[in-house]
């Protein structure tokens, strides 16, 4: 099984910006960065536009608060937030464009959690595992108030991760609110880098079962997946075979459209449907199973929740619509469109939303997500189970463990006859 750090003894890591889900985003999808190519006539709408900016060029008062860039941008994003394409269509400043374009390389300098804005909240989805933010005690659905001592609340997502990012080795001090706590507290916490890999595995104890997690959907997890793959195939034909596989989507944000076709590829029949894209016109591309995968018959079950975003939740869409898969957790976030980046003649990116995803049953994915077949709700306070830590636990300690999502998924794995959706549900005691 691979570390989720190059080297886990310098774990501090990453950056704030995998912020792909309503939480933003992970919905990149691979389409190149296209400039901006020819110019239209302008509307006779936009005349007004002038005549406010004019005004505000002869008379506002405060000379030295003009800042024609910040108007600039400030104007694309309030004609951007019209679309109603709430957190996939966006504007990024050329800095922010950077920071977006290196989040799915695999490094990053910051704190290292994910991240989503809600009801202008700026809301922790989950800290990584090891990072400054984790060994701080900063918990899924804690909320930064303060960012070294600015107020964030209803800022914009990009402009309070461009306060929290920062090299390796500098501090920055936050100020989170944990839930049902009514006075924030202080946390300065210090800024790591490293390497993350995005697929990790492992033998769940006293099971016959293996925990397969991918926690994003980077540039090389389709490469990273097949090594996981082979190993635990391997595996299958020692003296205590792999049986069956626990695929943990939650929490991952998504990422390369690719990416998520080579993932389904692994583990759907050739020919099956992956999804449809569909277009302004209406017009559906659909996307198929091609070729070998090294997991198209081993029993499956799938984690999501309401942290699975884009790319998680094609696959996770995928593998339910097509029968190889039950899906255990919560709803995923809806994250459904198709983004197109288009590099603008500063460095700025407009990332616009293409075409809608839809599952292979045609359902739309955007703000509807995908329902799993067995609901478990859980708090985002729990500690999820993942695959570092069934590295470390006694058999005993799998049955103890508090993460009643996991608990469910492995449970379907030994006893598929459960529950259906939304039926009250007691997990049993897995077995030995």
């Amino acid at each position: 099984m691979k570390s989720v750090f190059a080297k886990r003894t310098t774990a501090s890591l990453v950056t704030v910006a995998l912020m792909f889900i309503s939480f933003v985003a992970g919905n990149f999808t691979g389409f190149w960065v296209q400039p901006v190519l020819a110019q239209r006539s302008t509307p006779t709408e936009f005349a007004v536009f002038w005549e406010a900016w004019d005004l505000v060029v002869e008379y506002f008062v405060d000379r030295e608060e003009v800042d024609f860039t910040a108007m600039t941008y400030g104007a694309i994003q309030g004609m951007l937030s019209t679309l109603g394409d709430e957190n996939h269509t966006v504007f990024f400043s050329p800095d922010e464009a950077q920071q977006q374009a290196s989040a799915l390389e695999g490094s990053f300098e910051g704190i290292g959690a994910y991240v989503g804005q809600e009801e202008g909240q700026f809301i922790i989805v989950s800290p990584i595992r090891g990072s400054p933010a984790d060994e701080a005690g900063i918990v899924a659905g804690d909320i930064v108030v303060a960012v070294d001592g600015t107020e964030i609340t209803g800022m914009a997502e990009w402009e309070v991760i461009s306060l929290i990012r920062g090299p390796a080795g500098s501090t920055v001090a936050l100020s989170i609110l944990h839930a049902e706590a009514e006075e924030p507290v202080e946390m300065t916490i210090k800024r790591g880098w490293i390497d993350i890999e995005s697929v990790l595995w492992a033998r769940i104890p006293g099971t016959s079962f293996a925990h397969l997690q991918i926690t994003q959907f980077a540039s090389d997890t389709s490469r990273e997946l097949r090594a996981a793959l082979q190993e635990i195939n391997a595996e299958r034909t020692a003296d205590r075979p792999i049986t069956g596989i626990i695929l943990d989507l939650r929490n991952n944000p998504g990422g390369y459209l690719q990416e998520a076709l080579r993932v389904a590829n692994q583990f759907l029949p050739e020919g099956d449907v992956i999804l449809h894209e569909q277009d302004a016109k209406g017009e559906i591309t659909t996307y198929r199973v091609e070729g070998s995968g090294l997991a198209r018959e081993i029993p499956l079950v799938v984690l999501v929740n309401q942290g699975s975003a884009s790319a998680a939740e094609i696959v996770s869409g995928a593998l339910q619509e097509n029968g190889r898969a039950k899906l255990v957790g919560m709803p995923t976030v809806g994250t459904g469109t198709v983004l197109r980046p288009f590099s603008l003649s500063d460095g700025s990116v407009l990332r616009l939303g293409v075409t809608n995803w839809l599952t292979p049953n045609y359902a739309l994915i955007k703000g509807q997500g995908v329902q799993p077949d067995l609901s478990i709700e859980q708090e985002g306070s729990v500690e999820l189970m993942d695959s570092l830590l069934l590295e470390e636990i006694s058999a005993a300690d799998v049955r103890t463990h508090p993460d009643r999502q996991f608990q469910a998924a492995l449970s379907w794995l030994t006893s598929p006859n459960l529950p259906p959706v939304h039926q009250a549900f007691q997990v049993p005691t897995p077995l030995e």
